[in-house]
């Protein structure tokens, strides 16, 4: 069954918060299929990526570099289609409250959220409330000091 767990940002933006979660996939063995709201955010993301220190290695790649399969980490503008991640993903990281119609396609959902935004944490309470309807698994998780702190 697929978990969907809403990341808290009350510390950082997305580009800082992302590199370490995405370096703990990577570190079990998965590959990771982001997706973001505005295609012309791409870019800039992949520039974190690139530019990460913790950690120093994020291999990724886009629809401009393109070779997908190859890729351990894809960044999209797209909603996966019905046959998943093109590039085999089994995690999904949504950013800047982009959606997906195919959850279930994933084994692990992980929605970033800035929680210095107001609109952004009202939307983040109505895709929990989709989630949880839709029967997936839920874990919601606040930025701190020192990392992540499970709340629920």
């Amino acid at each position: 069954m697929t978990s969907v767990d809403f990341y808290h940002l009350t510390r950082t933006g997305p580009e800082a918060a992302l590199p370490r979660l995405l370096g703990r996939t990577l570190d079990a063995g998965q590959r990771a299929v982001v997706v973001l709201r505005d295609p012309a955010r791409i870019a800039e993301v992949s520039r974190a990526l690139w530019a990460s220190q913790d950690p120093p290695w994020l291999p990724h790649g886009t629809e401009a570099t393109g070779d997908a399969d190859l890729q351990p980490i894809w960044l999209t503008a797209e909603d996966p289609g019905e046959s998943g991640a093109p590039n085999g993903a089994r995690y999904l990281f949504l950013l800047d409250g982009a959606r997906s119609a195919r959850l279930a396609l994933f084994e692990r959902v992980f929605d970033l959220f800035d929680g210095r935004d107001d609109g952004a944490v009202q939307a983040a309470r109505e895709r929990w409330a989709s989630a949880k309807a839709a029967g997936f698994r839920l874990a919601y998780w606040q930025q701190r000091e020192g990392g992540w702190e499970r709340k629920g």
